[in-house]
């Protein structure tokens, strides 16, 4: 039987195109995704240890050379370092899955309780090691393992069907070895060893291509998100153990793909294969109508033999409707996400920042040098801030009635104990903001952003605003845990300074001058750790240049990132471009598939189709209807997936733009239609060319002799 396998495969090579092309995009789809999916692991792994340290664990306390030595004893250490910034001793392990029971035990020889141990659980969970009473692991590891499972069980339900179909067409010849005593286990051999025969090198080359890849998306990646702040370079990682996940991965899928249809077919009897033996029958009961009615004669029968087909071709119409929609919503969720970046950052904030800084651990009466950076040429206007936290307990009296109406405040209370977040103005900033409001500068009180979204009536994409309170109050009252000091209200305004900052929507912003800050914040506690740096620019003014010369000030000093407005934009559009390269290519790998089962179907199956025209020609159809026929065929099978898939997108889309309360009309305007023609046009183009080819195969040899025999490959 081999010999003959061997046979059939060198004379039969049309017949295993769809085969070899599933299992190279197969393996090159498994090996991209986990290759992509090792270095994303191993980008984490680095930033975790370049924010927090490669530590496994860690004994707090008073630590002595003494104690370091005991912990060095244990065998499972690997090193223990004196980490005096953190009062600390760091360990290593040589195996650290057992760290959470070696802890407790290095802890008992020292003599301390449990608390003096820390954990680097989030750089072990990266590792797949969890704290066993963690009720809650993290899971994303886990995540990576179950995507790469339903990846691979979708691949399965995808190529199987082009080995059953090859398979299936070889039915009269293994009925005939099954009546001459071949047994369903020699027939399951067989064709198991066809596709390992087959598969091998495709395997093999899907792999390396899957390399190439994802080593290309990470160079992608890199380039386009150079410009993030605080992002460290991802380099192209590879580990053996990924290639024979992979290689082990890809050839499970194929032999499962494989095994499937050959179980099913080493089943049948002899009687049963000679039956279905012969080609398709076509569906007489089921009229074509639709496309009779569209292209007459032609399209009726191209409707019979596309039913007849419909088991050949299940794997083209799934892997087409996929793609298109997949690719389709991709593009309108990117183009969606586009707009909304738009309105909700870039348009909204547009005239509030040009440059931003943010100077590391730093409080804001310690920069010293905002009169040199104000005086800079270019710098229209700059704003130095710290943000805190309070709250401020309001009576029920002074709360707005509109506000009490609505009920935006919940249950009814004496006294609501509101979040009052604090920005802490730099003197000349909080002029300015006075400026801003036409009131008298003055530097002994706060002024009260007075105003609370009216989700009632308006969304988030249009936030309406109403007033907080009724503007009676001459003071509040800020409190932090037991601490607590009463400031006067200078002004209730409606608008906030011209800063990039999203304020809470139910709470109270409170913004002060440094000066108050100062003698307020010992009785309240400290702010955040970080002050900001707001840069408005001259009309005209480069940015980039304007953003070197401050850094150039601020780093005799400080540590700090710096943003600028028009970078930051080139740079989302890049992001977002590249996030459509990629997830296009995902897509374009997923239609391959479908192509490559529609040029096996349109190349491998000359018997039958030879026959089918044969006839077609004696009872007086000419060689320009049966063209027509391909031309209808080929329609239908990139068409209706596309029909298929459009009301689909129609209704995600849809919803997305309710969900986000865009304008429809605004999506139309920017609607991706010029890629997703591309891309329909590229797929009806290829399944246009599977069928030119077929039926200039078919047309240019000599149809009388398929008639007379169908032994014919």
């Amino acid at each position: 039987m081999w010999d003959y396998s061997v046979s059939f495969l060198k004379k039969n090579r049309a017949s295993s195109i769809s085969i070899l092309a599933a299992a190279l995009i197969s393996s090159l789809f498994l090996s991209l995704l986990c290759c992509l999916f090792y270095n994303f692991w191993a980008y984490e792994v680095e930033r975790i240890i370049l924010e927090e340290g490669d530590w496994q664990g860690r004994v707090t306390g008073e630590i002595t050379e003494e104690d370091l030595a005991v912990i060095q004893n244990f065998a499972n250490v690997e090193k223990a370092v004196l980490n005096e910034e953190q009062s600390a001793a760091d360990l290593y392990f040589r195996n650290p899955r057992t760290i959470y029971q070696d802890m407790p035990l290095i802890l008992e020889k020292l003599g301390l309780d449990g608390s003096a141990a820390e954990y680097h659980e989030l750089l072990l969970s990266r590792y797949l090691i969890h704290n066993p009473s963690d009720e809650e692991p993290p899971l994303l590891m886990a995540f990576y393992l179950a995507v790469l499972l339903v990846v691979s069980l979708s691949l399965i339900l995808i190529i199987h069907n082009a080995f059953a179909v090859s398979m299936d067409a070889r039915i009269h010849q293994f009925g005939i070895f099954s009546s001459v005593g071949a047994t369903p286990g020699q027939i399951r051999t067989c064709l198991m060893q066809e596709a390992a025969v087959l598969c091998a090198l495709p395997i093999l080359v899907g792999n390396l291509g899957g390399i190439g890849l994802s080593f290309g998306t990470v160079q992608i990646i890199n380039l386009l998100a150079g410009d993030l702040v605080g992002r460290h370079p991802a380099i192209f990682q590879y580990h053996p153990l990924v290639f024979l996940i992979t290689i082990f991965s890809s050839v499970l899928t194929v032999l499962i793909s494989a095994w499937i249809p050959a179980r099913k077919l080493s089943r049948w009897t002899p009687l049963q294969a000679m039956k279905n033996a012969e080609e398709p029958g076509l569906k007489r009961k089921k009229r074509s109508r639709i496309l009779s009615l569209l292209f007459g004669i032609e399209g009726e029968l191209a409707g019979n033999a596309l039913k007849a087909q419909k088991k050949t071709l299940r794997t083209s119409a799934l892997s087409l409707t996929l793609s298109f929609l997949g690719f389709m919503v991709m593009m309108s969720f990117l183009t969606l996400s586009g707009i909304s970046t738009n309105h909700t950052y870039f348009e909204r904030y547009q005239d509030a920042w040009d440059v931003m800084f943010t100077v590391k651990n730093t409080e804001l009466e310690n920069v010293g040098n905002l009169e040199e950076i104000r005086s800079l040429e270019g710098v229209r206007s700059s704003t130095a801030y710290q943000k805190g936290m309070a709250l401020c307990p309001v009576s029920e009296s002074v709360i707005s009635e509109e506000v009490k109406a609505l009920g935006l405040l919940g249950e009814a209370a004496d006294i609501y104990f509101l979040e009052a977040p604090l920005v802490i103005l730099d003197d000349a900033g909080f002029a300015e903001y006075c400026g801003q409001l036409g009131i008298e500068p003055e530097t002994n009180g706060s002024i009260v952003l007075n105003r609370i979204w009216d989700s009632a009536n308006s969304n988030f994409r249009y936030k309406e605003y109403i007033p907080f309170l009724k503007e009676n109050p001459d003071t509040v009252t800020l409190q932090k845990e037991e601490w607590s000091v009463e400031i006067p209200v200078l002004a209730y305004a409606q608008e906030p300074p011209v800063l990039r900052e999203e304020y809470a929507n139910n709470a109270l912003v409170q913004f002060i001058p440094l000066s108050l800050w100062k003698e307020i914040s010992g009785e309240i506690g400290g702010a955040e750790e970080d002050t900001f740096l707001r840069i408005l620019a001259e009309d005209g003014a480069e940015l980039s240049a304007l953003e070197t010369k401050i850094s150039r000030i601020l780093g005799k000093d400080f540590t700090f990132e710096s943003e600028n407005r028009i970078q930051e934009k080139e740079t989302d559009e890049r992001m977002r471009k590249g996030s459509m390269l990629i997830l296009g290519a995902f897509c374009s790998l997923l239609a391959l598939i479908g192509i490559a089962n529609i040029f096996s179907n349109a190349l491998g199956f000359l018997r039958q189709r030879k026959r089918e025209f044969a006839r077609y020609l004696s009872v007086g159809m000419t060689p320009e209807s049966m063209r027509k026929m391909f031309c209808i065929e080929a329609l239908v099978i990139a068409g209706r997936p596309l029909l298929i898939e459009l009301p689909l997108t129609v209704l995600i889309t849809g919803f997305l733009i309710t969900a986000s309360y865009l304008d429809p009309a605004e999506f139309l305007e920017q609607a991706p239609l010029i890629p997703m023609a591309v891309f329909v046009l590229a797929v009806f183009g290829f399944v246009a060319l599977a069928y030119w080819i077929g039926g200039k195969r078919i047309l240019n040899c000599n149809l009388a002799e398929a008639l007379q025999n169908d032994s014919a490959a």
